[in-house]
C-alpha cells in the first residue's frame, strides 16, 4: 500500500490512512509512505537557498518544516512518551538538515549527492511518524529505514536500484516482521548506494519502489492510494469533466504514465507486468471507491480509446540529412548524438533525408546542435507539447487517425507518430493550443456515454 504526499499531508489525512490500513491488516500490508505534500519540494528549495549562501532563508524553511512535522506529533500522540521521542528525532533531523545547509553554502554549490541527503528527510520524517501513529491507534507497526535493503548504483537524483541484491535485502528486512504480525511501514523514494550513502530513485519514485517491494515479495496486489479516483481519460484541470477508468492494461496505464499521465511514475508498472499482480490506484479521500484496476490486458472491442494524455515543455527539432547519407547511416548518425549526450527522444518522425525529434531535455542541445551541423541542416523550436491518444484497441481500428484529427480542426499539428506503439497515436502541438486539444479530443471521443461502456468507465 503505498501512500502518496496528499495522503500523509496533515493529521486527518494520517488518521485516514490509518483506517484504510486497519481494514486490511487480515491481508498483511506493507505500507510505503511519502513526504508530507510539499515537503519535498521545500527541501530542494533549502538546497538550492543554501547554495546561493541564504542562509537565513534557509534556516527560516528548515525551522517551517519542523514546526509543521511537531504540529503533527501534537495532533496525533496522546501519550507523552512517544511524543517526546518524535519530537527529540524531529529536533535532531533539523539539526542536521542546518549542518548540511551550512556546508552546501560554504562550498557555494549543490552537488546531486548533496540533494539526495537533503531531500530524503522529508520520508524519514514522515514515515517515523505515521508508524508511531498507527502504535497509538492500537496498531502493531514496525518502521524499516528504506536504506536498508533498497540498494542502488551512484547516479543519485536517478538512482537504480541494485535488484539482485534488492531481493535478497528486502525479503530479509521485511518478511520477518509481517510474518510476525506487524504492519511494516517503510519510505518510498529513497535508498542508499553499497557503500552506505542515501540515494534518490528520483521524484514520484515511490510508487515505484511500492511496485518493487510488491513484486518481489509475491503481494496479492499493489495499491497506490493518492487523491484522486482512480486514473482518468484526461487531465481534470483541463477537462472537467474527465471520466475514471474502471480498468485498464498494464500497457495501456505504462503509456499513459510515461507521457504524463500524474497519477502514476512511469517506472510504476514494470515490476507488477513481470510477476502479473494487480495494480489499484485508489483515492485516500474517498476510499469506499474502488478506483482504476490494471491488469493484463483484456479486450473490449467496444472501447477504442483509454485516454488522453500529455507532455508538456517539449522542443522540436528538425533535421535534414545535408549529405548523400543512405537512410540507415543518417539515423545512425542523429542517434548516436542522442545517446552520447543522454537524452531522451520522446517521439520521432522519419524519412530517408529528415527526421523530426520531439525532447523535453535540452540541458545539452547547443553541444547536440554543433555535433548535428557537421552532417545536417537541425532547426529547433520549442513551446510545444505532445498529445497522446492511448487504448488498446487503436491498433484494431481502422479510421481512428482520421476521427483524432477530423475533431481538432484548426489546430496545427507539428508532427505525428505512430506505430512504434500499437496502443498510442502521439502528435506534437504549440503549447498554446495544448488545452483546447485536449478538450476538442475529449468531447468527440468520449462526450458521448452512450458510446462507453459501463464496465469501463465511470
Amino acid at each position: 500500500m503505498k501512500f502518496g504526499g496528499t495522503s500523509v499531508e496533515d493529521s486527518a489525512a494520517i488518521l485516514r490512512l490509518i483506517e484504510i490500513v486497519e481494514s486490511e491488516i487480515p491481508r498483511r500490508p506493507i505500507v510505503v509512505v511519502s513526504a508530507c505534500a510539499g515537503v519535498t519540494n521545500q527541501l530542494l528549495k533549502i538546497a538550492a537557498l543554501s547554495a546561493e549562501g541564504k542562509k537565513e532563508e534557509s534556516n527560516d524553511l528548515i525551522s517551517a518544516i519542523r514546526s509543521r512535522h511537531d504540529k503533527l506529533v501534537d495532533e496525533l500522540m496522546s501519550s507523552e512518551l512517544p511524543k517526546n521521542y518524535l519530537k527529540g528525532k524531529i529536533s535532531v533531523y533539523a539539526h542536521e538538515l542546518r549542518n548540511l545547509s551550512q556546508a552546501i553554502s560554504v562550498l557555494g554549490e549543490v552537488s546531486n549527492r548533496s540533494r539526495d541527503a537533503i531531500a530524503s528527510y522529508g520520508e524519514r520524517l514522515s514515515s517515523m511518524i505515521t508508524a508511531q501513529a498507527m502504535e497509538e491507534n492500537s496498531i502493531k507497526a514496525a518502521l524499516v529505514d528504506a536504506r536498508e535493503y533498497m540498494i542502488t548504483n551512484e547516479t543519485y537524483t536517478k538512482a537504480v536500484p541494485l535488484f539482485e541484491i534488492v531481493g535478497e535485502k528486502t525479503k530479509k528486512a521485511l518478511m520477518p516482521l509481517v510474518n510476525g504480525g506487524y504492519v511494516v511501514v517503510t519510505q518510498g523514494f529513497i535508498g542508499a548506494s553499497e557503500k552506505g550513502i542515501t540515494t534518490t530513485i528520483g521524484r514520484g519514485g515511490s510508487d515505484y519502489s511500492a511496485a518493487i517491494i510488491g513484486a518481489l515479495l509475491g503481494a496479492e496486489e499493489i495499491q497506490i492510494w493518492t487523491d484522486v479516483d482512480g486514473v482518468l481519460t484526461a487531465d481534470p484541470s483541463i477537462v472537467t469533466e474527465a471520466r475514471r477508468i474502471k480498468k485498464m492494461s498494464f500497457n495501456e496505464a505504462s503509456e499513459l504514465a510515461y507521457f504524463g499521465a500524474k497519477v502514476l511514475h512511469p517506472m510504476t508498472i514494470l515490476p507488477a507486468i513481470e510477476k502479473n499482480i494487480p495494480v489499484y490506484v485508489r483515492n485516500s479521500r474517498n476510499p469506499s471507491y474502488r478506483g482504476t484496476l490494471i491488469s493484463r490486458s483484456e479486450n473490449h472491442e467496444e472501447c477504442i480509446v483509454k485516454s488522453i494524455v500529455y507532455k508538456e515543455h517539449i522542443t522540436l527539432l528538425n533535421l535534414v540529412s545535408s549529405r548523400m547519407f543512405m537512410a540507415h547511416d543518417f539515423l545512425e548518425a542523429v542517434f548516436a548524438v542522442f545517446n552520447k549526450y543522454k537524452t531522451i527522444a520522446h517521439a520521432v518522425a522519419t524519412s530517408e533525408v529528415s527526421i523530426s525529434v520531439a525532447i523535453d531535455d535540452t540541458t545539452k542541445l547547443e553541444e547536440m546542435k554543433k555535433e548535428f551541423d557537421e552532417f545536417a541542416e537541425v532547426t529547433s523550436s520549442s513551446g510545444k507539447a505532445i498529445v497522446c491518444v492511448v487504448g488498446e484497441n487503436i491498433r484494431h481500428s481502422p479510421g481512428i487517425v482520421g476521427k483524432i484529427f477530423s475533431a481538432m480542426d484548426g489546430i496545427r499539428v507539428n508532427m505525428i507518430s505512430q506505430g512504434a506503439s500499437e496502443i498510442n497515436i502521439g502528435f506534437v502541438v504549440d503549447e498554446n493550443d495544448l488545452e483546447r486539444a485536449v478538450q476538442l479530443l475529449h468531447k468527440d471521443l468520449f462526450g458521448n456515454s452512450r458510446g462507453l461502456s459501463s464496465e469501463i468507465f465511470d
